[in-house]
């Protein structure tokens, strides 16, 4: 009896000191929430993103209305492009990682130029709260952004052309949604892996923007000339040098997240595309014409969600480490 009345006096001392810690980080989660909503980048963030979705959809309904096809309309709204304005998932493969630095570039520089880090991590919370409530109120907003201009898109437009959307497409507008979300979130762990390895917001500004135009712009091009340094197409060896030359290039662009989030919003947008990368005729051969059911597409870009999973987690755990081993000066 005596045993048991100290293990409960003991599971009663320890239960406030618990929802303390939950308490803080909280409380941290809920104040990162309201910085975002509150400050003036994440409002030119939200009407950029809404006006681009806006135009995108407009030029896309102009498009659709000369279209002869009845098959995936709703779906195609988000993938035409108007005659001088790019589709509605192009825009958000240049833009949505524009959020997520913008969100996370100076989420820990910025509290440590300003000294509120360190009286922050003088209350009684967890170190790890900090970089955990930071991380979760950048998802949480990058979550609301994305999924609020593609159910707006989708919605004017179902009121634009008057056909509902079956239960598939609705299936892959919600895991394109979703992909873009990760994706975002990607971008949103390099911009405050900078911000922890970088003593000034300008620094890590500079680094997270010259990233994403590398990867965005330049990864290909770069990609195509190594592959013509290695594999070179001029002559007779150039015909022999074409697959060799194509595998090379595919496989230097596959290291950019831009390509890959690319190829797989292309496949879950477009029940058509029935491959990925390289095919030759033996494997078209046999092939049942028609469009590929959401299972099957899925399976498709599985790697590639997997993959932008995978560096999004990595970025995070760096940022994390890094973070907890950091010496924190008033």
């Amino acid at each position: 009896m005596q045993a048991s009345a100290k293990t409960a006096k003991l599971a009663n001392a320890s239960a406030p000191s618990t929802r303390a810690a939950r308490g803080g980080f909280t409380t941290l989660y809920r104040k990162e929430l309201a910085d975002h909503f509150h400050s003036a980048r994440f409002k030119l963030l939200f009407v950029l993103l809404t006006l681009t979705s806006l135009a995108a959809l407009y030029g896309a309904l102009g498009s659709l209305a000369d279209s002869t096809s009845s098959e995936y309309i709703f779906l195609s709204m988000y993938t035409t492009s108007g005659s001088s304005i790019p589709s509605f998932a192009s825009f958000l493969a240049y833009l949505t990682p524009l959020v997520g630095l913008a969100l996370g570039f100076d989420a820990i520089n910025r509290e440590r130029s300003q000294g509120t880090l360190n009286r922050l991590v003088s209350q009684p919370i967890h170190r790890d709260a900090v970089i955990n409530a930071k991380f979760l109120a950048g998802s949480t907003v990058i979550l609301m952004m994305i999924f609020f201009v593609g159910i707006l898109a989708g919605a004017l437009g179902l009121v634009a052309i008057g056909v509902p959307p079956t239960g598939e497409e609705l299936l892959r507008l919600f895991s394109y949604l979703l992909l873009t979300s990760f994706y975002t979130m990607l971008w949103l762990g390099i911009s405050i892996l900078c911000s922890v390895l970088c003593k000034h917001a300008a620094t890590s500004a500079l680094i997270v923007i010259a990233l994403w135009i590398y990867l965005t712009v330049f990864a290909s091009m770069v990609a195509s000339v190594i592959a013509n340094l290695c594999y070179p197409l001029e002559g007779m060896q150039g015909y022999f040098n074409t697959l060799n030359n194509y595998q090379l290039q595919l496989s230097l662009e596959r290291t950019s997240p831009y390509y890959l989030y690319s190829e797989a919003a292309t496949t879950l947008l477009n029940p058509d595309v029935r491959f990925i990368g390289f095919t030759t005729t033996d494997a078209l051969s046999g092939a049942l014409a028609g469009y590929l059911s959401f299972e099957q597409s899925v399976l498709l870009v599985w790697p590639h969600l997997t993959c932008m999973v995978a560096l999004f987690l990595l970025s995070f755990t760096v940022s994390y480490i890094v973070f907890m081993r950091q010496e924190i000066r008033a």
